[in-house]
């Protein structure tokens, strides 16, 4: 770039002093093995179990002592009025949602057990030799990885064997 223009490039979120040290925090997981995504502002928590009468001040009282929460959406059944079961906590960092996550899960609200987990997540890698879940092959096959012998046009010449016209084709 000689015009010394300035890309707008994504910015890559700054790691922590206690995330440095192991390889496993550049890569979260869930409990089921997936591995955790950040949204466009934070990472985001989903409980599910939500006792129908919690209130979003119960759940800012039990997740506030870990970080910042910067959104909490508690939706309600339009019908009953009651929670419908699940919140979404939006935390502004991977440590702050791990430890409320570490410290929440499976554990008691309003007489309930609720659950916690990373919201978005990605799935784990499948080995490239095994062929479950990832839609099979792609590009047909490309040179030598087909099992079958590829189709010849009727024209074409083939070394191994001696050189016919259609019409002798045809009749034979």
């Amino acid at each position: 770039m000689a015009d010394n223009t300035e890309m707008d490039l994504d910015e890559v979120p700054p790691v922590e002093e206690n995330e440095v040290s192991s390889k496993a925090s550049s890569n979260p997981k869930t409990a089921a093995g997936a591995f955790a995504v950040r949204s466009i502002e934070g990472w985001i928590v989903l409980v599910t179990n939500v006792h129908e009468e919690a209130s979003e001040e119960d759940l800012q009282d039990r997740f506030g002592e870990f970080g910042d929460i910067q959104n909490l959406h508690l939706n309600l059944d339009r019908r009953t009025g009651y929670v419908k079961g699940y919140a979404l906590i939006e935390f502004s960092t991977l440590s702050e949602a791990r430890e409320a996550i570490a410290a929440t899960n499976n554990t008691k609200l309003l007489e309930q057990t609720i659950y916690s987990d990373f919201a978005f997540v990605r799935p784990p890698p499948t080995p490239h030799n095994s062929r479950g879940g990832g839609g099979g092959r792609r590009g047909g096959g490309g040179r030598g990885g087909s099992s079958r012998p590829r189709s010849r046009s009727p024209g074409a010449k083939d070394e191994a064997a001696p050189s016919r016209s259609l019409q002798d084709r045809i009749t034979s």
